[in-house]
């Protein structure tokens, strides 16, 4: 199936997307400080059943670039605009670690337009995660050096997060961090500022909530996220880490379909 590119037009400049398939709307988000390439092998799977669309958060990838504090909020509206731009009144959301942070604000927040959500590798970010965050070195945070040792530091921040034996999948990454080039680290430190525990209970739409076991990011905040949200479902994905959706595209999409395509009572 072929994976097409675009933008659109927003009144703050354009957003650039990836999509396949025909069928009810399922936007994707990913993670920071990645781009819609991160769902580039899930895209067909899901795209086989619906219209699957990527987008590249603002300030990501090839959407436009904006001034002052990134933080969840803003990039949830980028959400809305990109959604309002392809004229979705409605849609399924699914986002990864940052994407998922991000989607649990446009679910709360705008509760009418979605119909499902699945969140992936998300944190559970309440004031006790955010002072243990506070102090921490922030991931993905680096300066261009002349010898270009920044890029070996980059590699080697994510390498023990990643599955062994994927060098494919790091340099994906090092090439949407250098794209993103400050902001690499920004949406980090939007994730770890966000008051999620004021959000979660808005969230009224069916939700997934999916983790792979090898993420120690996500995996051990896991079943404090469906305490707080109705009915939440949950899927572990055994071995899966930080780059769940490059390295299990299909186990991920098999677990997304099964839910999308699940009766609503």
């Amino acid at each position: 199936m072929t994976v097409r590119r675009g933008f659109v037009d927003t009144e703050n400049g354009q957003i650039h997307f990836r999509s396949c398939g025909v069928g009810k709307p399922v936007i994707m988000l990913h993670q920071t400080p990645r781009s819609s390439d991160e769902y580039l092998e899930v895209l067909p799977l899901i795209g086989s059943k619906f219209w699957a669309i990527a987008m590249d958060s603002i300030g990501f990838g090839d959407s436009y670039r904006f001034e002052g504090e990134m933080n969840i909020e803003r990039l949830a509206l980028g959400v809305v605009q990109f959604t309002s731009a392809l004229n979705l009144e409605r849609f399924s959301l699914i986002g990864h670690h940052t994407g998922a942070v991000i989607a649990v604000e446009v679910a709360a927040s705008f509760p009418s337009k979605v119909e499902k959500l699945v969140l992936s590798g998300c944190p559970y970010i309440d004031e006790k995660e955010r002072e243990k965050r506070r102090d921490k070195k922030v991931i993905d945070s680096y300066e261009s050096r002349i010898d270009g040792s920044h890029l070996i530091q980059l590699w080697n921040d994510r390498l023990q997060f990643y599955p062994k034996n994927r060098p494919d999948i790091l340099d994906r990454f090092i090439i949407d961090a250098l794209k993103a080039g400050r902001n690499a680290a920004e949406g980090h430190i939007a994730v770890s500022k966000y008051k999620m525990e004021d959000k979660l209970s808005k969230i009224k739409c069916p939700t997934l909530l999916i983790a792979g076991t090898a993420d120690p990011f996500a995996y051990p905040h896991l079943y404090k996220l469906r305490e707080n949200i109705v009915n939440a479902m949950v899927v572990e994905i055994e071995g899966g880490t930080v780059a769940l959706l490059e390295q299990m595209p299909e186990k991920f999409a098999a677990a997304v379909l099964d839910f999308l395509n699940m009766e609503v009572d």
